[in-house]
C-alpha cells in the first residue's frame, strides 16, 4: 500500500451523493486515487461470500484500501447497529476508517459528547439527560429559579432540527413539550442543556464553527442569525472568522476528547451575565463527527476536501500498523 495515493481505492461511505462527495472524489483523483461512493445500508455481512465476510458494492472480494465516512443513513436501532458493525469490521480487518466508528458513535450521541467534554474539563454548558419527565420538569423549574432557560434537544440529531427553548424565557415560562402519558420525552428521553443567549443585546446572535483536521484547527467561520438557532440549514448566514487561539484550543481539545480524525466543532460566546454565573467566555456546544463544510468552504481560502484527503493519506494511512498491513494483504490474496 503506497501512501502517495497512487492507485489508492477509497470507499466513501455516504447515504447522499452530491457536492461533498464530488469534492472528495476530485481531491482523491488529484492524489492519484479513486473514491467510490457506497451506502452502508447496501453493505452486507455474508460469511460464505468471502474470507473477510463483508460484501461491499463495487468492491468484489477485495476490501478498499481506506474508508472515509461522509454519512450514515438513519434507521431503526438494528439497522444503524449493522451499518456501524460494517465499519467496525473494516477497522478490525486492518482498513483505516476516517472517522473511526467508535469516534462517530461518541459524537452522534449528545449525552456521551457532553460527558466526555465535561470529564476533560472543557467548557460546555450544564447538561441534564434522563428518562423521567417529572425529574426533567424539576430541572426546568430549578433552572428557571436561577434565571436560566434550557434547550431541549434530540439525543441524535443535526442541523438544528428538533430543538426547543424551554423554561424561563424573558417574561414567560415555557414548559417541556407535551408528551403522551407514560412517555418521558422525544424517543422516551430528555436532553436538556443551559440556553446561552446572545453575547450582546440588540445585535444578532452568532456562534462559530471550527474545522479540525488531524488534530489541528484549520478554519473557522461565524454563523450569524436573528434566531437563537445558528445552523446554516436553519437560515443562518456565514462570515469569515479569524482562527484565534481562543477558538482553536477548545476545538482541538474537543476533537481529541472524542477521538475524531476530523470534526466540526460548534462554539458560542457567553454573555457577561452567564460568565458571572460561572461559565467560561466561550462554550463548546456540539462536536460533529460527520461534519459538512460547504458553508465553511465559501469563506475559506483553501480546498477543504483536499485537506481531508491529504490527512487521510499522509497521516492516517502512514500511521497504519505494520502488523495490520500483512493481515489485510493476506485476506485479499485468499479472497
Amino acid at each position: 500500500m503506497t501512501h502517495r495515493g497512487n492507485g489508492l481505492r477509497v470507499a466513501i461511505m455516504t447515504d447522499e451523493i452530491g457536492w461533498h462527495t464530488r469534492q472528495l472524489q476530485r481531491a482523491l483523483r488529484e492524489r492519484g486515487g479513486v473514491g467510490r461512493c457506497i451506502d452502508l445500508a447496501d453493505c452486507d455481512i455474508d460469511t460464505s461470500a468471502s474470507v473477510h465476510g463483508l460484501v461491499l458494492p463495487g468492491c468484489g472480494r477485495r476490501l478498499p484500501d481506506a474508508v472515509l465516512v461522509r454519512g450514515i443513513a438513519g434507521g431503526s436501532f438494528e439497522q444503524v447497529t449493522k451499518r456501524l458493525t460494517v465499519l467496525h469490521a473494516l477497522l478490525a480487518l486492518g482498513v483505516p476508517v476516517y472517522n473511526e466508528p467508535r469516534a462517530i458513535e461518541r459524537s452522534v450521541d449528545k449525552a456521551m459528547t457532553s460527558l466526555l467534554l465535561h470529564a476533560r474539563g472543557l467548557p460546555t454548558p450544564p447538561t441534564w439527560v434522563g428518562e423521567d419527565s417529572a425529574r426533567a420538569r424539576r430541572q426546568l423549574v430549578k433552572a428557571a429559579a436561577a434565571g436560566h432557560a434550557l434547550v431541549s434537544k434530540p439525543l441524535f440529531g443535526s442541523q438544528g432540527k428538533g430543538l426547543a427553548r424551554v423554561g424561563q424565557i424573558e417574561d414567560r415560562f415555557e414548559p417541556l413539550p407535551d408528551q403522551p402519558r407514560g412517555v418521558a420525552g422525544p424517543a422516551g428521553l430528555h436532553y436538556l442543556q443551559r440556553f446561552l443567549p446572545a453575547a450582546a443585546e440588540g445585535v444578532p446572535g452568532h456562534d462559530w464553527r471550527v474545522l479540525v483536521i488531524g488534530g489541528r484547527a484549520v478554519a473557522a467561520m461565524r454563523r450569524v442569525s436573528e434566531h437563537w438557532i445558528h445552523n446554516v440549514a436553519q437560515g443562518a448566514r456565514v462570515e469569515a472568522a479569524e482562527l484565534t487561539p481562543e477558538l482553536a484550543g477548545p476545538a482541538e481539545a474537543a476533537a481529541a476528547a472524542l477521538g475524531l480524525d476530523y470534526a466540526g466543532v460548534d462554539l458560542m460566546p457567553v454573555a457577561e451575565a452567564q460568565q458571572r454565573a460561572g461559565l467560561a467566555p466561550i462554550q463548546i456546544l456540539e462536536v460533529n463527527g460527520v461534519a459538512a463544510w460547504r458553508g465553511l468552504q465559501k469563506v475559506t481560502g483553501f480546498n477543504i476536501a483536499r485537506a481531508l484527503v491529504d490527512d487521510l493519506i499522509d497521516r492516517k494511512l502512514a500511521a497504519a500498523t505494520v502488523s495490520a498491513q500483512p493481515r489485510l494483504l493476506s485476506l485479499q490474496r485468499r479472497a
